[in-house]
């Protein structure tokens, strides 16, 4: 039995908010507090944000909290294309939802950041401080980019880093919800999911930050244009922002999710 659209809607809303408050405040409190060493303690509450997510969503909405995910849904699966439009905007509003209220929480940290490293919020090496909502490549890493690290890598190599890493987090996610899969019990699908997750960001995020969400990515960049980075965070990377950040993920996923008919479906 399909869930009410509107239990759907909030479904998605609180689990998309789940996901960027753990993961975008993982990033904040890295940045602007200097709680964690290192990538793999974000990666990690990335996972367990995820997993949260689709522990308590899950039979709401069949969490999948992702634009990209839900347009794979629609195109490989039964997923009803008149819900498309209800879940990517709960997952959205979600998202921005996330970052206000984690802006609300690190803005005192935040403007301690960037003045203590020289920062004009919307000004050239802003990234530093914008890279806790939006998402930037290469990872800036807390610091102003440089001309070496802008070469060093590619909007090719960032886009590249988008599509697969989404890719294979629809090939996990639609691998370990086919019904067909007697590999993995349906309890375990969450944990597994925050584990792929978990090892993706690890890997890929000194790229292009991964973010595999253009909801993740888009409603936390548009927030923090609102919140005084003006429109620096669309900027500094060209149409970066649409084609690494948006395209590229929905077509990994369903790239992703298409590979893993192929390869898994006993169909």
């Amino acid at each position: 039995m399909k869930p009410k659209p509107s239990t759907a809607f909030l479904g998605e809303l609180v689990g998309t908010f789940i996901l960027v408050f753990f993961g975008c405040g993982s990033v904040a409190a890295a940045v602007a507090m200097g709680a964690q060493i290192g990538l793999f303690q974000v990666a990690i509450v990335w996972g367990f944000g995820v997993c949260i997510a689709i522990l308590l969503t899950g039979a709401k909405s069949g969490a999948h909290i992702n634009p990209a995910i839900t347009l794979a849904f629609a195109t490989v699966r039964d997923f009803p294309w008149r819900r498309v439009p209800l879940y990517i905007t709960a997952q959205f509003l979600g998202a921005f939802i996330a970052a206000a209220v984690l802006y609300s929480l690190f803005s005192g940290g935040i403007a301690l950041f960037e003045s203590s490293n020289g920062i004009v919020r919307g000004e050239p090496g802003s990234e530093a401080s914008a890279m806790m909502f939006g998402e930037f490549y290469p990872n800036p890493g807390g610091a102003a980019f440089t001309t070496g690290a802008l070469e060093h890598i590619t909007t090719t190599q960032a886009l590249l880093a988008e599509f697969v890493g989404t890719a294979m987090l629809a090939f996990a996610v639609f691998g370990f919800t086919d019904p067909k899969n007697s590999g993995i019990q349906a309890k375990h699908v969450p944990y597994a999911i925050g584990a792929t997750l978990t090892a993706l960001i690890s890997l890929l995020a000194p790229i292009s930050q991964a973010g595999f969400n253009p909801a993740r990515d888009f409603a936390p960049r548009l927030f923090s244009s609102l919140a005084g980075w003006g429109s620096y965070p669309f900027e500094i990377l060209g149409h970066g922002w649409l084609t690494v950040y948006i395209l590229a993920p929905i077509a990994g996923a369903i790239t992703g999710a298409y590979l893993q008919k192929i390869l898994l479906s006993r169909k």
